[in-house]
């Protein structure tokens, strides 16, 4: 519901929250197809600059309103908005789709800093409304499993964790590169998924200190470019004792088209996570006894849409702040501290 006709914090079963998207491109219409699929939410209106866009979406959800834009959304008798626009945008729609009363589901980044995004979470507290944010890999069957060991402590004590995600390809769109526009170049389109497995996996421990470098073109990037990196490693050593070592890029030529990988080493076994055959979407997990491999989850799985259908339901359920978000705030305090560290090795 809109701010004139707010909704009431709990959604009986009857009720399917009804929701509004905007910015309709292919992952945004990804979200809304999972939605759909899993019954826990009606598409009532999608928004976005593009008409092509619009007709593209209105092709899945032909009963949807087509609008074009935030403003028009906002007028819509809603219970959430899903937002898929370029990251600049982000902090200030969820903001105000927040203070109008609605549930939001974001794209990360959620912001392009820390501060961006304790304003966006100190709206959500504020309407006490749920809040969302596309950390889909937290969704694989794979990174499910090794969670669930180290938090029975099967692994032992947590000693290193090793983290790559590096990309073929650069993203196809122009404001991805423009730093005002993004935030940053691979380290916030792909590190953050990195970041936020490991302090995830491990409940979010304190982080000690950090240690970075960032390139572009196989140079260091300089503080003052306004040229995002494609390449970038970093370590963070937490206050447990664990180092975590990551490394993320675009067009990296590794002979494939992505090499992906989440591996946690343990003094009583490790578990990682790998892609299979250069793939985005295919992984297979495997749990380790000092030589031994034991098979925990492989391909195949559709796990795409699954974090905005984990929102979409609970939505169902209820639409109050959850405080369980409040950790996304950790995960933008360390890509923080990343950019800081990079600047200060120059």
């Amino acid at each position: 519901m809109n701010q004139m006709s707010p909704s009431p914090a709990i959604v009986t079963d009857k009720a399917l929250p009804r929701l509004g998207f905007l910015g309709v491109g292919w992952i945004g219409r990804h979200r809304m197809q999972a939605i759909m699929e899993s019954g826990a939410a009606t598409v009532a209106a999608v928004a976005d600059s593009s008409p092509e866009m619009r007709s593209e979406a209105a092709k899945l959800a032909p009963d949807a309103r087509e609008v074009a834009d935030l403003d028009a959304l906002l007028a819509e008798d809603l219970d959430g908005i899903v937002i898929a626009t370029p990251s600049a945008q982000h902090a200030e729609q969820s903001i105000r789709a927040l203070k109008s009363g609605f549930a939001v589901f974001c794209q990360k980044p959620l912001g392009r800093n820390a501060a961006e995004l304790k304003a966006v979470l100190d709206a959500a507290k504020s309407a006490d409304r749920l809040l969302g944010v596309d950390f889909s890999y937290r969704h694989t069957k794979g990174i499910s499993k090794i969670r669930e060991i180290v938090e029975k402590g099967e692994l032992g004590k947590i000693f290193a964790v090793d983290l790559v995600f590096h990309n073929a390809y650069g993203p196809d769109k122009p404001w991805f590169y423009d730093k005002s526009l993004s935030g940053g170049g691979c380290v916030m389109d792909l590190g953050v998924h990195l970041i936020d497995l490991a302090l995830w996996i491990l409940d979010f421990p304190e982080i000690a200190r950090i240690e970075s470098n960032l390139l572009a073109g196989g140079e260091p990037l300089s503080t003052s470019a306004q040229q995002v990196e494609d390449f970038a490693v970093a370590t963070l050593t937490l206050k447990t004792g664990a180092v975590v070592r990551l490394a993320c890029s675009w067009r990296l030529q590794a002979g494939r088209d992505a090499v992906i990988e989440a591996s946690f080493y343990g003094s009583g076994g490790g578990a990682s996570m790998r892609n299979v055959n250069g793939s985005f979407y295919d992984f297979v997990t495997e749990r380790y006894h000092g030589t031994h491999a034991e098979r925990l989850a492989e391909p195949p799985e559709d796990w795409g849409g699954k974090a905005a259908v984990a929102w979409a339901e609970r939505l169902r359920i209820s639409r109050q702040f959850d405080p369980a978000c409040q950790t996304f705030l950790s995960v933008a305090e360390a890509m923080d501290g990343l950019y800081r560290s990079a600047g200060s090795q120059l």
